[in-house]
C-alpha cells in the first residue's frame, strides 16, 4: 500500500508516554516539562497491578491537582481490542486489522482533531519504551501516515520522534506500509 505514504509533516502537539515503574512525581514532572494539557489513557484496562498510582481513579485525582485533564480512549485505540477479529490464529493482535476498524478510526480522528487545534496531549500506556508499545507500532504509525509526527517522551528532557522510531522498527520500509506489525505476546488462550 505505497499510496499511503506520509503526507507533509506538520508540527505536532501529540506526545506519548509510558508510566512503567516511574513514581507519580517523576511522571507528572515529565508531563509538565512538555506542557501537556490532557493525558489520554490508551490502556485497554486502565489499571496497573504493580503500580497502583496509575490506576484510573488515582491518576485522575493527581492529574486534576496539576491542572491536567484525563481522557480514556482505551476502548477505541487501546492495545487489546475486544473485537476478536483483530487477533491472529496465534492470539496476537494484528495491528493491520485493528487500523481498519471503525472504533480505531474514531479514536484516531479525535487525536487528529486535537492536533489541528494544537492541544497538547500525551497518550499514555504502561510500556516505558515506545518501540515496545502500540503507541508507536499502531497509533504513532497511523498518525505519521496522516502527517503527524508523535513526540514520544523518554524522560524529562528527551523526546524521540515517531519518524525515528519508524526507521528503527521498519528500516528500509519506514516510508511504506509493507512491514506488517503485531503484538509480541499472544492474548487468546487455547480454551477461548
Amino acid at each position: 500500500m505505497l499510496e499511503e505514504k506520509a503526507q507533509t509533516i506538520n508540527p505536532s502537539s501529540l506526545y506519548s508516554i509510558g508510566h512503567g515503574n516511574k513514581t507519580i512525581e517523576k511522571f507528572i514532572k515529565e508531563l509538565k516539562q512538555f506542557d501537556i494539557e490532557y493525558l489520554v489513557d490508551v490502556r485497554t484496562t486502565p489499571f496497573s497491578k504493580w503500580n497502583p498510582q496509575f490506576n484510573q481513579d488515582a491518576l485522575k485525582l493527581i492529574l486534576k491537582k496539576h491542572d491536567i485533564g484525563y481522557i480514556f480512549l482505551g476502548d477505541k485505540i487501546g492495545g487489546l481490542p475486544s473485537d476478536k477479529s483483530c487477533y491472529t490464529e496465534e492470539g496476537k493482535i494484528d495491528y493491520e486489522l485493528v487500523r481498519e476498524k471503525n472504533f480505531f478510526q474514531e479514536g484516531l480522528e479525535r487525536l487528529v482533531k486535537a492536533n489541528s487545534k494544537q492541544i497538547r496531549i500525551a497518550m499514555m500506556c504502561s510500556e516505558t519504551n515506545p518501540e515496545e508499545c502500540h503507541r508507536s507500532k499502531l497509533i504513532g504509525k497511523e498518525l505519521l501516515l496522516k502527517g503527524i509526527d508523535t513526540n514520544h517522551i523518554l524522560n524529562q528532557d528527551e523526546l524521540k520522534s515517531q519518524a525515528k522510531i519508524n526507521n528503527a522498527l521498519f528500516g528500509l520500509f519506514a516510508e511504506s506500509d509493507e512491514f506488517h506489525l503485531s503484538s509480541k505476546k499472544s492474548y487468546i488462550s487455547d480454551e477461548n
